[in-house]
């Protein structure tokens, strides 16, 4: 007898389509390209928030430096009876107030009487409470050759003022927190520290012109004349601004308010157009005996319409790119006298 014949069990198996697999790849995209803004801003928020306390670092040193010797540190220290004098001849204000950022060892080890520009201890060191985590510049060092010091740049600038710098022939300064020779103190700031600047954010590898003269003193009514001057002026340029905090003129320590922050000034460089500073005469430099300085250097910061600052009294803020300009200006001075209200 036959064994009955047995049908075999066949087993049908699920699998995606072509246009199922589709479909679940273009959800998962948009699912990513939703999370990723949102991952982008939380990062920046925490970049923000260490931009402003590296500012508020800043700001407690001032205050320590000024607790300690009776007046806030200068811009620079130039001999005015010196007539020939080196291009890197005194520290900034970054350098004087090492000791008060823990680093006591450092400031130590140089000699804040001499030239900053081959003192070994500072060579290739980055001092973190001196960049800004959202400045995608801020850890490329600048190699200026000739043996001299490998140095990172700042992205902390201190209040110069609106436009005057200094004038070597009379030693006067501007009307900021900061100019060479300056020995001021809390009691000069009669505007009252909370409605005065002390530090602002600058970008790295700043653009800028220098030492052709500012041919009008008149500080420039808005930032189309400012583009004028920096376009018109025949200086020398440079892409090197803010690539040395411990040098002491205004184009690597410092900003002005000529123009309101992350404002715009457009110098045709052989036919490249770049965002531009400008300082009439570098503070100090020999060549040009009695130059003063003129400068606008302006706030700027890759937080995206705003830049962080520092007031006098110690508080971090953060102030907004369109602040009325003559508020802007009105900050930055130590006592003109004006009623600023809030900002």
């Amino acid at each position: 007898m036959l064994p009955a014949k047995t049908t075999p069990f066949t087993r049908h198996v699920r699998a995606f389509t072509l246009i199922e697999l589709l479909v679940v790849i273009a959800i998962i995209a948009i699912l990513i390209a939703l999370l990723l803004p949102a991952v982008q801003q939380a990062r920046e928020a925490a970049r923000r928030a260490q931009c402003k306390n590296h500012l508020k670092q800043l700001g407690l040193a001032i205050h320590n430096y000024a607790d300690a010797n009776s007046k806030f540190p200068p811009s620079a220290t130039i001999d005015l009876s010196v007539t020939s004098t080196g291009n890197n001849g005194s520290w900034s204000v970054h350098g004087r107030i090492l000791p008060y950022l823990e680093q006591a060892s450092l400031y130590n080890r140089v000699d804040l009487s001499i030239a900053w520009d081959f003192q070994t201890p500072i060579s290739g060191l980055k001092i973190p409470v001196y960049a800004c985590p959202s400045d995608p510049k801020s850890d490329l060092a600048r190699d200026p050759g000739g043996g001299k010091v490998i140095l990172y740049p700042t992205n902390y600038a201190f209040n110069f003022g609106t436009w005057f710098v200094f004038n070597p022939s009379t030693g006067q300064g501007g009307n900021g927190m900061f100019f060479p020779n300056a020995s001021l103190s809390f009691r000069d700031v009669t505007d009252g520290t909370s409605n005065t600047l002390m530090a602002a954010e600058v970008k790295a590898w700043q653009s800028y012109t220098r030492n052709a003269g500012p041919g009008s003193t008149t500080i420039p009514a808005d930032p189309g004349t400012a583009a004028t001057i920096v376009s018109t002026s025949g200086a020398e340029y440079k892409n090197t601004g803010h690539t040395e905090w411990a040098d002491g003129r205004v184009h690597h320590q410092g900003f002005t308010t000529v123009i309101g922050p992350n404002g715009y000034v457009p110098y045709d460089n052989s036919g490249t157009i770049v965002d531009a500073d400008y300082n009439s005469w570098q503070e100090g430099k020999s060549g040009s005996a009695g130059s003063p300085s003129y400068a606008i250097v302006t706030s700027r910061s890759y937080h995206t319409g705003i830049v962080n600052v520092l007031m006098a009294d110690g508080a971090s803020r953060t102030i907004s790119e369109n602040i009325n300009l003559q508020v802007w200006r009105n900050l930055s001075t130590r006592g003109g006298g004006e009623v600023i209200g809030d900002f």
